[in-house]
């Protein structure tokens, strides 16, 4: 299969990319409107992009006219915490994703439970085991979607899923997007180590 973004459609493109690059790390996204409603979304177009300072990137689809109540709410506040999501949240991630009316909040629809955050004002998600509140850095537009750059102003993450001081990806049970309606769960983890090579001999100067 050959598919040629000049001449096949965007949504086949669309359908293509979210298809072949996976699994990707979802961001549960809530935010605080201006007028105090609270909203939380998922986004698949998520990761960490830097690490001084502390940045992560989520891209929102452009709708002229008519932002999702996510982009509008952190336009606003320039605040947001993307929280992660673990198995037990899967169905209560899905059922946020529907295309509900503004005003309505999710957190209430999907029976989601709201938490102060320690930095930001958006409520996190209690059930989440990893919550980063993040203020806006940056936005970029690119093609049909905004490029959102997080500051990770606060990093928090529930005890249970940490062992010897690092968190482990078995009982994080992070869920994993895939293409269409499918989502991939952590089932198993190999370790690779990287090969250990000087800089020198790398470059040749030590032949």
């Amino acid at each position: 299969m050959i598919l040629d973004p000049r001449v096949v459609s965007t949504p086949d493109i669309y359908r293509a990319l979210i298809s072949v690059v996976v699994p990707r790390p979802i961001a549960f996204v809530s935010t605080l409107g201006s007028d105090g409603r609270t909203n939380v979304s998922p986004f698949s177009f998520f990761n960490a992009i830097a690490s001084a300072p502390p940045l992560v990137g989520i891209a929102i689809l452009d709708r002229a006219g008519d932002p999702k109540d996510t982009l509008r709410n952190i336009r606003e506040t320039r605040e947001f915490v993307a929280n992660l999501v673990s198995e037990p949240m899967l169905d209560a991630m899905v059922r946020t994703s529907g295309d509900w009316p503004a005003g309505v909040s999710e957190f209430e629809v999907a029976g989601l439970t709201e938490a102060p955050s320690e930095r930001v004002k958006p409520p996190s998600v209690a059930e989440s085991p990893v919550h980063l509140e993040c203020t806006l850095h940056q936005e970029i537009a690119l093609g049909t979607s905004f490029l959102l750059v997080g500051e990770v102003v606060m990093l928090r993450v529930r005890d249970d899923v940490v062992t010897d001081g690092r968190v482990d990806p078995m009982k994080l049970q992070a869920v994993g997007r895939l293409g269409g309606e499918l989502y991939s769960l952590m089932r198993e983890v190999v370790k690779v180590s990287r090969p250990r090579v000087e800089r020198s001999s790398a470059n040749g100067a030590g032949a």
